[in-house]
């Protein structure tokens, strides 16, 4: 099946639940935001840099290592390179509590990067999208717009947060007693934008679900050890060590498919590869959480 040629269906009252529900669950994160997570910023930012070089500029660098030595499909490149420029993913600081890692870094660490992925998201797309010539031709005919990415990221990542954190300021009670069920209420809603992708195009998926799993099972591991090994490099302790792994290896793809169907009109090398990543991290997260949660 030719990948490149197939456009996934994804109508537009579909489009309106992925944003809306992608807003919610970053209102939802920014109510776990409390005064100790900007104090690790304060009193060891190595860690929350070392998090953002792992994320940011070491995962992007390794995804196009990894297309260049396994030479996929463009469609299928070009949705590695988005899953890889995307910030890190809302069920990562959930994961990382069940991991016995370092929660308040991680929360400060998904902040940050959805934050600035209003600029990072477009510029590693933009570059490593550009930099191989099969996606570069992808790129070329869908004109991509730095400006319209960026107003997309700011509408459903960084006002969300400003709401929440406004919200948290005004109404602390409340926002302590809902932050533990916006946890379970958001994976459920990232669940369902990633299922839905999958299952309104199910005879797709099937078909090339074999030659994605190994692609998208290396992806994810490169990611992981990413994040591991960086902060191995930097020295950091076990516990921040697993918060770095688990928030490189989980990225937002949630983010990528409204990305995907709002720019890319739903291409369906990047849409199956995003959706199976969305589903993937989540199975590999909670594994690693699993074994980690026994140390």
């Amino acid at each position: 099946m030719d990948l490149d040629s197939i456009v996934i269906n994804f109508n537009e009252t579909g489009l309106l639940f992925m944003n809306i529900t992608l807003a919610f669950i970053m209102f939802g994160i920014a109510l776990d935001l409390t005064v100790n997570n900007f104090k690790i910023v304060l009193r060891s930012p190595k860690k929350v840099l070392t998090g953002m070089f792992s994320q940011l500029l070491l995962l992007p660098a390794l995804t196009f290592g990894l297309i260049m030595l396994m030479k996929p499909e463009p469609s299928l490149a070009l949705g590695m390179i988005l899953v890889a420029s995307c910030p890190g993913g809302n069920i990562s600081n959930f994961i990382s509590a069940l991991a016995k890692s370092n929660v308040e870094l991680s929360i400060i660490l998904t902040i940050i990067s959805s934050t600035i992925a209003i600029f990072f998201t477009p510029l590693n797309l933009a570059f490593y999208g550009n930099l191989y010539e099969p996606t570069q031709a992808i790129l070329r005919e869908v004109n991509l717009s730095w400006l319209e990415v960026m107003k997309t990221i700011s509408l459903i990542i960084i006002v969300p947060i400003l709401i929440g954190l406004f919200f948290k300021k005004k109404m602390p009670d409340l926002a302590f007693k809902l932050s533990k069920p916006m946890r379970v209420i958001s994976m459920s809603l990232f669940l369902v934008i990633v299922f839905g992708a999958l299952l309104t195009n199910y005879n797709y998926f099937i078909e090339v679900i074999g030659s994605i799993f190994l692609l998208v099972l290396l992806h994810n591991l490169l990611a992981l050890a990413s994040g591991y090994f960086s902060g191995m490099a930097m020295g950091l302790p076990f516990a921040d060590k697993k918060t770095l792994t688990i928030e490189t290896g989980i990225q937002n793809s949630g983010l990528g498919l409204l990305l995907i169907f709002g720019f890319f009109d739903g291409l369906g090398g990047m849409a199956i590869i995003t959706a199976w990543w969305g589903i993937w991290h989540i199975l590999s997260g909670f594994t690693i959480a699993y074994f980690w949660s026994k140390t």
